[in-house]
């Protein structure tokens, strides 16, 4: 980055500090942009940031620039579900793992260390999340020569979405065989191996999920909540009340409200994450105070988002008993419970200093409108289908 340009995005990074505004960053292609962003963050434009890139591709490439770019920075992901709304199953454990693990870190009051920049995408940020008090008490660290009984790491497990399984392979599950308790815990690249003599552990190993070998040792294990929706008695009751207040009575053809009433995970359950807790937050509300890019196109990303949401609830309403076909019968919650609208998703960034980020050179210059200086390379796309073309003289 030239020192005009580093010149220049000093000056806008202080401006953002001095008032919350909406400012469009011109010259900032693909690799570029995430050099820029940091460079934002780095310069003090707010005490955190929160990039919101099209879809999970982008989110990588960003991850990657700013690896390259901004080594110093802290990055944590929160990747979307990969289920669609209103579906029937639940979203992949690995995807949850993540999701959980960001949310938890940004839930803690520990935010001494390097700036701290969350990337998301458009179909992340647009759905509800649990809430910040969810995590509380929640999270247990592990280190070799800690005492803890068995029973009390089982009850964890329990009460923070494990499933017990006989081998360990995919997030959120855990095994006991003895004194030996096998565990993959929410954000970990691999799952863990906890060696206790009587109460006391004796050591922790990583190990590879697919072979079940030891990989190396591990100074610590971070244990984490590994489920969006935790079923403890409140959760349930909770449940049982709002299905019944929004759908009114139900019968033994209803298997959701059979399964979570028994305190059974149910498959898809995840939709409809409003009824285990009070009330539930955005992301936004775990990063108070931060500044938001957004990559270009984003914002027509999430009207057609918006829009798909809004299609697939009335598809949900619209099926008829007949067309149901013997189906397990599906009561879909208002989008507005899960789901942010476009009023308040503008509200949102527009309490806060928000960049809006475009590959292409600015046509003007006003106090709204910045230019990073950066340009597309040329792609050679012509040339390279002409078979006479010559690309290097």
């Amino acid at each position: 980055m030239q020192p005009g340009h580093m010149t220049a995005l000093a000056r806008l990074a202080r401006s953002l500090s001095e008032r919350a505004r909406t400012v469009t960053l011109f010259g900032a292609p693909e690799g570029y942009d995430a050099s820029a962003i940091g460079a934002l963050l780095i310069a003090g434009a707010a005490p955190g940031w929160l990039h919101v890139c099209r879809d999970d591709g982008r989110m990588a490439h960003f991850a990657a620039a700013l690896g390259f770019f901004h080594p110093e920075l802290e990055v944590l992901t929160f990747p979307a579900w990969d289920c669609l709304p209103y579906d029937r199953v639940s979203p992949n454990g690995e995807i949850v793992s993540r999701r959980i693990d960001t949310l938890a870190r940004l839930a803690s009051a520990e935010r001494d260390g390097p700036p701290l920049i969350v990337l998301t995408t458009v179909n992340a940020l647009l759905q509800r999340v649990p809430p910040r008090r969810l995590f509380e008490g929640r999270v247990l660290r592990l280190r070799p020569g800690g005492r803890i009984g068995l029973d009390r790491l089982q009850s964890f497990f329990r009460n923070n979405g494990y499933i017990r399984t006989d081998t360990v392979r995919e997030p959120g599950e855990f095994a006991v065989r003895g004194g030996i308790v096998d565990l993959y815990p929410a954000g970990s690249a691999e799952p863990a191996r906890l060696d206790f003599f009587g109460d006391t552990l004796e050591s922790i190993r990583s190990f590879d999920a697919l072979n079940q070998r030891s990989t190396g040792k591990l100074d610590e294990v971070v244990l984490r909540p590994v489920s969006e929706v935790l079923l403890d008695d409140e959760a349930v009751r909770r449940f049982r009340s709002r299905y019944r207040e929004q759908f009114g009575a139900t019968g033994t053809d209803d298997p959701l409200y059979e399964s979570v009433s028994a305190g059974r995970r149910y498959v898809g359950m995840e939709h409809w994450l409003p009824f285990y807790y009070e009330r539930l937050e955005t992301l936004f509300d775990y990063l108070p105070g931060a500044g938001v890019s957004l990559d270009y196109q984003a914002e027509e990303v999430c009207g057609h988002r918006i829009e798909a949401i809004a299609d697939s609830y009335a598809a949900r309403r619209n099926v008829t008993p007949a067309a149901r076909a013997g189906a397990p019968i599906y009561r879909p919650i208002r989008p507005d419970q899960l789901f942010v609208d476009n009023l308040e998703w503008q509200a949102e960034l527009r309490r806060r200093p928000m960049v809006q980020l475009s590959p292409f050179a600015a046509e003007r210059s006003d106090g709204d409108i910045f230019d990073a200086g950066a340009r597309p390379a040329r792609s050679f796309a012509v040339e390279r289908a002409d078979p006479k073309a010559v690309l290097f003289e």
